[in-house]
């Protein structure tokens, strides 16, 4: 059985997902977009329903409100989104039990899968998004790909008998394309894949299109953002800002998305922030980024010598900040239909 044979059977296609093709592309939304309204899910699901979202994805345990992984929230979960016409994926944060981020209180990594795993065959998500870690975890990052691996072969074999594929995401500066490329080979791309981020490449001085380009094959969800990128005394400066407002060419990024990975969907996770400086003139900034090749930084330079010093954003609070932040998603989801001429 080919690969793409294998991703397209049943077991892990929801009725709109395999309707996608004939339909056009489907949009999605990540509750990290709105995180900060602490909304339940369902009024979460209403929300996005409002927005034209297909698919929501519940990217951390606790969007899935108090009840969280108990049987009976999650087949409520699972209904109210089914009578809306969305689909659910849902995730957790880190699997690496060497990572900083890694959360030992909930118990050991192949506890926290497994029971993330088991969820997911409740709530209908066809996959479980986690992650390694973030950019504090890279010095050494090969000895949490190691760890990350051990612990996805112990839980293999209940993930394959459940029918669920776990997605690892290049998440906040962690891995960068052919090192989460590795993790997944090493581990089993059988039933491990990537939830791929367009906003995160940057923090790891990485062109978003090489990132695409390398990991499309391994694709089983999609986080989209843009991103502006401008080059500043120390090196380089990123953020992260609305769909249509940077300068990594996000329209041609959907587009070649769309051709190399037609059967997923185009979910938004929003989030707009003020510039982080990335000092790679500085020589000890290059520590944890002995291996990447100099024609890998080339193509993340151009994008930086492209791009023009944005002012801050002002900060907000109360009341603002919450509109502010549903205001940043829904301008996004606009771009994005009219871009696929939805």
């Amino acid at each position: 059985m080919t690969r793409r044979v294998f991703m397209m059977t049943p077991v892990f296609m929801t009725p709109a997902m395999l309707a996608a093709a004939s339909q056009g592309p489907r949009l999605g939304v990540d509750i990290f977009s709105i995180r900060s309204q602490n909304w339940t899910p369902f009024e979460s699901l209403d929300y996005c329903a409002r927005l034209g979202a297909k698919l929501v994805h519940f990217s951390e345990i606790r969007f899935l409100g108090a009840g969280g992984l108990d049987e009976e929230n999650l087949r409520r979960v699972r209904a109210h989104a089914q009578k809306l016409g969305i689909d659910v994926e849902i995730g957790m944060r880190s699997c690496c039990p060497t990572s900083t981020m890694f959360d030992p209180k909930l118990g050991t990594a192949e506890e926290q899968l497994t029971r993330m795993v088991e969820a997911a065959r409740v709530v209908g998500s066809p996959i479980v998004r986690t992650v390694l870690g973030s950019s504090a975890d890279r010095n050494p990052i090969e000895r949490h790909i190691e760890s990350t691996v051990r612990v996805l072969r112990n839980v293999r074999s209940r993930a394959m008998d459940l029918g669920i594929r776990i997605a690892i995401e290049n998440h906040a500066g962690d891995m960068q394309a052919r090192e989460l490329k590795s993790l997944v080979e090493a581990a089993g791309k059988e039933f491990v894949g990537v939830c791929l981020d367009s906003g995160n490449p940057l923090w790891t001085l990485e062109d978003p299109h090489l990132t695409l380009e390398t990991l499309s094959p391994y694709v089983l969800t999609a986080h989209f953002r843009d991103s502006a990128v401008w080059r500043v005394p120390e090196g380089a400066a990123v953020a992260w800002v609305r769909m249509g407002e940077g300068n990594v060419g996000i329209a041609e990024y959907i587009a070649k998305f769309r051709r190399l990975c037609p059967d997923r969907a185009i979910t938004h996770e929003i989030i707009v922030t003020n510039a982080r400086v990335f000092p790679y003139l500085d020589p000890k900034f290059w520590e944890t980024y002995r291996n990447q090749p100099a024609w890998e930084f080339a193509r993340f330079l151009k994008l930086a010598e492209s791009g023009t010093r944005r002012e801050p954003r002002p900060a907000v609070q109360g009341a603002e900040a919450l509109e502010r932040e549903r205001a940043d998603l829904e301008a996004s989801v606009t771009f994005t239909r009219n871009i696929l001429n939805l």
